[in-house]
């Protein structure tokens, strides 16, 4: 009886090992990946995506962000006219019946954007939407578009603008990019100040605090859905935490004029983004940071690294504060995935999908779905690069990468023996659409 009872035993733990051994994840593809992505792809185009960023716009529009590129500013190969893809972008979208954009040709297709500018309505943009088979898209704007339809776009606002409320003749100065961005922030804050019938500054900290909390309020009532900071491009993510005394009295004695010192205004910039932090927890507003590569000719790589947020990030007091770090923090994209181990951490590909061709976002979205796949969202960044290459273009180009590549991130998963097809299915809905839906407290 005790050897059957051993045999039995033994036998079991045999049958375990085999599946524990069949269970584990090989290093290597099987021969079949090739299959296994087409059979994925094609369940990848038909999930609707939730864009979480975007500047969807047309290229007159001033509107269409709180920033502005430098003249002359480097471009990244895949973005520049040359590229083929924008060609296929365009015959996919409006059967472009050319094969460049050579200016004579590429006149038809700012002809046809234009007179749809001209129309009016928000029909076109809806319709560049669902030729994409996106179904809603948040857009990063100064104020929403009335082209724009509030029911698939939704609104990002700025609020870099309340950094610098003072003298910023030293900062222009600074560099050629500052020159073209001060200016900018300067302008929308005369925005908010008007918008909340002001004639100028607050006399005390306390009435500039009552300012920004209320202006955050109305942007929401105005359907404001996060708000961003572009505040890489203008100084360090490391924020500190000053006391209140001291911005008080900064701000005391430059409100009425005076250029600070360079600490004595990162000190103020640094109080007012926790007031401005705190407020977002309390109206439950996701807030948006810039936290990658940038353009222009001074954008600072360190400064911009997205590890310098990790002392906010991981606060208790802004436990309550869902924090979407957008651009994958390229090129610090493994550093990226592992801030969203927080519980209120998030990221997502935008800027990254047209930077880079899928092949490399692929092995970016392979590492991210290996670790935490709750935490990542589709994002496209459309942007409007000239008259010809506009935001449509790159709309396309980043949805058409996204879903190549996390069909072949995810194929290789499960040809390595990762999960199943069904469960590469339900990580990819996540990917293009769940995650941000589940955010923004939209329904599925």
């Amino acid at each position: 009886m005790k050897s059957l009872i051993h045999f039995g035993a033994a036998l079991l733990l045999t049958l375990a090992g085999k599946a524990t051994a069949h269970a584990q994840a090989k290093p290597l593809p099987s021969a079949d990946v090739q299959r296994i992505y087409d059979r994925l792809l094609k369940q990848v185009d038909q999930i609707p995506i939730y864009d979480n960023h975007s500047h969807a716009t047309f290229p007159d529009d001033s509107d269409m962000d709180a920033m502005a590129s430098p003249p002359g500013e480097s471009t990244v190969m895949r973005l520049r006219d040359t590229n083929p893809e924008f060609v296929a972008a365009a015959k996919a979208l409006f059967g472009y019946p050319f094969d460049d954009f050579k200016p004579g040709h590429a006149k038809w297709l700012v002809d046809k954007k234009k007179a749809a500018e001209a129309a009016g309505g928000t029909a076109y943009w809806d319709s560049i939407l669902d030729k994409m088979n996106i179904e809603t898209c948040l857009a990063n704007r100064v104020a929403l578009a009335a082209y724009l339809d509030p029911q698939r776009f939704h609104w990002v606002f700025f609020v870099d603008s309340f950094l610098f409320a003072f003298d910023n003749h030293n900062l222009i100065a600074k560099n050629g990019d500052m020159a073209v961005y001060i200016p900018l922030q300067e302008k929308v804050l005369q925005r908010y100040m008007k918008q909340e019938n002001m004639n100028g500054l607050p006399a005390d900290l306390a009435g500039y605090e009552v300012f920004l909390r209320q202006t955050l309020a109305d942007n929401q009532k105005k359907g404001g859905v996060a708000m961003k900071f572009e505040a890489a491009y203008f100084r360090t993510l490391y924020f500190r935490d000053p006391s209140r005394e001291k911005a008080e009295a900064i701000y005391a004695q430059y409100r009425a004029g005076g250029v600070p010192s360079e600490e004595d205004y990162r000190t103020f910039q640094d109080y007012i983004f926790r007031v401005l932090i705190d407020q977002a927890g309390k109206l439950k507003l996701p807030v948006h940071f810039h936290s990658a590569v940038g353009i222009g000719d001074y954008f600072s790589l360190r400064n911009g690294n997205p590890l310098n947020l990790e002392n906010v990030l991981r606060d208790p007091r802004y436990s309550n504060v869902n924090f979407v770090l957008i651009h994958g923090g390229y090129p610090y994209t493994l550093d990226m995935i592992w801030l969203t181990a927080a519980k209120n951490v998030y990221t997502d590909s935008s800027l990254v999908g047209y930077y880079v061709y899928p092949s490399e976002l692929k092995s970016i979205l392979k590492q991210w779905i290996s670790l935490y796949p709750e935490k990542i969202m589709f994002g496209s960044d459309a942007f409007p690069f000239n008259d010809a290459v506009g935001a449509e273009e790159t709309f396309w180009l980043a949805a058409r990468s996204a879903r190549t590549a996390v069909a072949a991130a995810l194929a290789e998963l499960v040809a390595e023996g990762a999960f199943s097809e069904e469960k590469a299915v339900e990580l990819a809905r996540l990917y293009l659409h769940d995650n941000a839906a589940k955010l923004y407290g939209e329904k599925k």
